[in-house]
């Protein structure tokens, strides 16, 4: 009887009925995400919190990798089996410091854009579980080599599919996590890179005294262990409901958004601000190919992605990187040097997560715009100590860089992944990273081949005048970061969709009415 009553209700108004359903169900799930605190979404989404930081693991594999050899290169017994004498000792030419540092940028690059396809095709979950699967065969190349030439190869072998990391990792964290948890969740990821820097510098550390290839061969050995923590998690991790849903598997998707909330979450809500994202997303014509990202409905998303991640490059990271080396042309011990060098990824480390208090107070632009200034100032100091010819200027210019890494890891650095995660539309948002990471690597690759050059003592020896350089840099990425980078605080993914296709001006984001 029911069944005929149904079936003479006219479908335009059944339609109507379902198409009022769902728009309570997103207003519903709208107003649930922005009346979640945090610790209410830690409550409702501990799954979900876990999962991401699950993910955030292969990131520690891509920042060890590039720290470990900024060590190495100031290692007694890696410099004396590939190194050649030099006043008295051992060094590694420019040229192969170069090359060899090469391989973790060029990875990015690479890795990172490749990356993209495999994540659209196959889901985020199973991109991840064969690249950490690859990671594990390729660190035996890096343990058995014996000759710069061979370590070449494994450099960048591993660093094209450690690069797939990146885009991963923080797009599948902005993708699982409520609005309340996504500035945790992405910044993270920046944690990540700072635990892989600590753990680099921590092991060689350790090693660096050991007279025999043991010195290098137990830190690349190391890496198989992030792989043993990886690999039992990887039949029981959910798939991205945002990737399932654009799918068209709606029944996964909502399944995938049970195993990743509490029971007090409304699923079907959920699912629809999914659906409903994904349709606006489609009426804008914001497609889901690289060539989407550049178009003009996406590149004001695309070019404040790419700027936050290449301004964390151009205002001195990569000095940071080599921060071993530099103390020990700057005048300390090999102990001394390394030890210092521990305390940096440290404080980084606490620094990272004071970062996650501050997002949730201040949001994101001014925390960005004020760190930046504040590295910029540090740098010029830096630089200016350098000319002062006193022992106790090397220990000054220690100490700013302290603060400065301090600084780098409550604004610039965790602060960019959050931006960039936001900023991009949920269709093209693994490509927006991709694009993102390929252009900081690039700039990046140029670093890497410009800084051995620039502080090697054989060659241009500018040791701290770098900050000179790095400040100077600094200058335009502040400027183009006020007038670009809006504040994206407590917004939904649709809203930014509506404030962007409106073309909201920078500075009105933070107040904007919808």
């Amino acid at each position: 009887m029911s069944a005929n009553i149904k079936d003479e209700v006219p479908v335009e108004v059944r339609k109507l009925s379902t198409h009022q359903e769902n728009a309570e169900e997103v207003r519903e799930a709208i107003q649930h995400e922005h009346a979640l605190s945090f610790w209410g979404a830690v409550k409702d989404y501990p799954k979900a919190l876990g999962w991401s930081v699950y993910f955030s693991l292969g990131v520690i594999m891509l920042s060890y990798d590039p720290q470990l050899l900024g060590n190495l290169f100031a290692m007694p017994a890696f410099q004396k089996d590939f190194g050649y004498e030099f006043e008295g000792g051992y060094n590694i030419s420019a040229a192969w410091q170069t090359a060899l540092s090469m391989g973790n940028p060029i990875g990015q690059v690479v890795g990172a854009l490749a990356a993209g396809y495999p994540m659209e095709w196959y889901g985020r979950k199973k991109t991840f579980n064969t690249c950490v699967l690859a990671v594990a065969g390729l660190v035996f190349i890096q343990f058995f080599a014996r000759s710069l030439r061979v370590l070449l190869a494994g450099e960048l072998l591993a660093g094209l599919v450690l690069g797939a990391f990146v885009v991963i990792a923080p797009a599948y964290a902005s993708e699982v996590t409520p609005l309340a948890m996504r500035s945790v969740a992405t910044s993270y990821v920046n944690l990540c890179f700072v635990t892989g820097q600590l753990l680099g510098n921590g092991i060689t550390a350790a090693t660096k005294d050991i007279d025999s290839h043991w010195a290098y061969s137990i830190p690349f050995a190391t890496q198989w262990f992030w792989v043993l923590v990886i690999i039992p998690g990887m039949f029981f991790a959910p798939e991205s409901p945002w990737w399932l849903a654009r799918q068209g598997r709606l029944d996964d998707a909502e399944m995938s958004l049970r195993r990743l909330s509490s029971r007090h979450v409304n699923v079907r809500a959920a699912l629809a601000q999914i659906i409903e994202t994904d349709r606006l997303e489609t009426q804008m014509e914001a497609g889901s190919t690289y060539l989407d990202v550049f178009r003009k409905v996406n590149w004001r998303r695309t070019e404040v992605a790419i700027g936050v991640y290449m301004t964390q490059v151009l205002c001195g990271i990569y000095l940071i990187n080599y921060g071993t080396y530099f103390f020990g042309l700057a005048g300390l011990n090999t102990e001394q040097a390394y030890l210092m060098a521990i305390g940096f990824m440290a404080v980084g480390w606490i620094s990272v997560i004071f970062s996650w208090f501050l997002m949730q107070k201040f949001g994101r632009r001014p925390l960005y715009n004020t760190g930046l200034t504040i590295l910029m100032i540090i740098m010029f100091l830096v630089g200016i100590l350098d000319v002062v010819p006193t022992k106790g200027a090397v220990w000054a210019q220690t100490g700013l860089l302290l603060v400065w890494n301090f600084t780098f890891d409550w604004s610039v650095g965790p602060v960019a992944y959050t931006i960039f995660c936001e900023v991009s539309a949920t269709r093209v948002r693994s490509k927006t990273i991709a694009v993102a990471t390929a252009f900081q690597a690039t700039v990046g690759i140029i670093m890497t081949v410009a800084i051995p050059y620039l502080i090697n003592p054989a060659e241009a020896d500018l040791r701290g005048k770098l900050g000179f350089f790095f400040g100077g840099l600094s200058i335009p990425c502040l400027i183009w970061c006020w007038f670009r980078v809006p504040e994206m605080k407590d917004r939904t993914y649709e809203e930014l969709d509506i404030m962007f296709e409106r073309n909201v001006p920078t500075r009105e984001f933070g107040k904007y009415v919808i």
